[in-house]
């Protein structure tokens, strides 16, 4: 992808972050009381953090494609950008099923969604430090 559609995917997550999270502050920790009450306040806590790590890394992606757009982005920055959209869908989209489903097996995914977190930035720090894109020019 170019940098102009990673602003745009990183920004439709960070919206989707924020509804998340909205929906944790109002209703979801009623209807997780009468669904789950044994734990509900551990789910609306987990859910919280997958909308908060959502929104970290949706503002990555974000960030991948700002600096992507003063040149062609190159394939470590790419590289970038999806491993934290594989993180977002296998951390933060794992930890909302598990809490709405209560399916044991889902989190078996969330710490590949970290692991795939800690490679993104990674790699935008490794593409940012080496300054330079498949088309040699140097960027900021």
């Amino acid at each position: 992808m170019n940098g102009k559609n990673w602003i745009v995917t990183g920004s439709i997550l960070a919206g989707i972050a924020v509804a998340m999270g909205a929906l944790a502050a109002h209703g979801l920790e009623s209807w997780l009381a009468q669904h789950f009450p044994v734990d509900a306040q551990k789910r609306i806590e987990n859910w919280k953090t997958a909308a908060n790590y959502q929104m970290y890394h949706a503002i990555g992606i974000v960030m991948v494609g700002i600096v992507g757009s003063c040149t062609n982005l190159n394939r470590l920055l790419n590289g970038s950008a999806g491993a934290m959209l594989a993180g977002i869908g296998l951390f933060s989209g794992m930890l909302y099923a598990w809490v709405l489903t209560d399916i044991g097996w889902l989190v078996m995914f969330v710490p590949l969604g970290g692991v795939s977190f800690i490679l993104g930035w990674f790699g935008l720090a490794w593409g940012v430090a080496a300054g330079v894109t498949e088309t040699g020019k140097s960027c900021p």
